[in-house]
């Protein structure tokens, strides 16, 4: 499979949403329906599968360091340039971060390893790392902003696991693969039915997202907004992996391995849970098309320079 090609299902799911929607096939609650289906059933059990299937005990090393280096700085630069320079209020900037920096490391991130990097082993070091570090501290903070008093409730908090499936999920995966646990197969064969309808889903409901939030005069999509996350997610993140990996003394197939993951675009994911918490929907929406777009000529750059 040629590297275009593993884009090619993202760009025709995503506009199968948009024509649906344009046609009237779906209602015009289709995108949020869709996005509180992943958010809710689907997206969970991909991940709880995921994570159960994958071995933890790798979870600690150079090359995963220096990643998750180019995530927290990318993420944290998005997040201080949302209110810096943007003006976005403090419940939109975690998702104004994520947006920046969080990675398709799933549906798209898979076949571009393979490809590229030619197995996925480093690939589900990074799904970890998103899922149980990066994820929870959007989501906290995601929680925390829709608390109209804008407080840290320690009791709020020390519950959102229980009240999010997202993160419920992927610690209940986490622990079965430390306890060597397994489904019963009918568990299991239905979880990954369900589980199947994620990334498809999530891509329809992304495009009916783009045809509902067409920009009027009275809100003009922010092109600046829109440029500097593209430059942070598909320039800055990869760089700043690169130089990590340098300082780290990589190997040249873990900078590699390191700087292809990073130059990865916008996870969908991030428009399920901006979608859910109702913030940012329309530069996200942009963001994930964008990158996703674009991200092909830096993945043929990395794989060019450093293959």
């Amino acid at each position: 499979m040629s590297l275009a090609s593993a884009f090619v299902p993202i760009w025709f799911l995503t506009a199968v949403g948009y024509a649906a929607c344009r046609w009237g096939l779906l209602g015009e609650a289709a995108a949020s329906v869709l996005g509180r289906f992943v958010f809710q059933l689907a997206m969970p059990s991909a991940l709880f599968l995921a994570l159960s299937r994958m071995p933890v005990s790798g979870f600690a090393d150079r090359s995963l360091l220096a990643f998750a280096v180019s995530t927290a700085a990318v993420v944290g630069l998005g997040w201080v340039g949302a209110s810096r320079l943007f003006g976005r209020t403090p419940g939109e900037r975690p998702i104004w971060g994520m947006a920046a920096g969080y990675v398709n490391s799933a549906n798209l991130g898979i076949p571009i390893a393979t490809q590229i990097l030619g197995d996925v082993s480093f690939l589900a070091e990074v799904v970890l790392l998103q899922v149980l570090v990066v994820t929870p501290v959007i989501l906290v903070a995601l929680d925390r902003h829709s608390n109209p008093a804008g407080r840290v409730r320690v009791r709020r908090i020390a519950s959102l696991p229980v009240r999010n499936p997202v993160i419920l999920a992927s610690l209940l995966g986490v622990a079965c693969s430390a306890a060597g646990l397994r489904l019963p197969s009918a568990a299991d064969a239905s979880l990954t039915l369900l589980s199947g309808a994620a990334v498809p889903a999530a891509l329809v409901a992304l495009g009916a997202s783009l045809h509902h939030t067409v920009p009027s005069r009275a809100e003009p999509t922010r092109l600046a907004e829109l440029a500097v996350i593209t430059a942070l997610k598909l320039i800055a993140q990869p760089v700043i992996a690169y130089a990590a990996g340098l300082a780290l003394h990589l190997s040249a197939p873990q900078l590699l391995a390191v700087v292809v993951c990073a130059g990865l675009p916008t996870a969908q994911n991030t428009f399920i849970y901006s979608q859910e918490y109702g913030v940012g929907e329309t530069i996200v929406n942009r963001a994930v098309v964008v990158t996703t777009t674009l991200s092909l000529a830096t993945l043929a750059a990395a794989a060019t320079l450093l293959g």
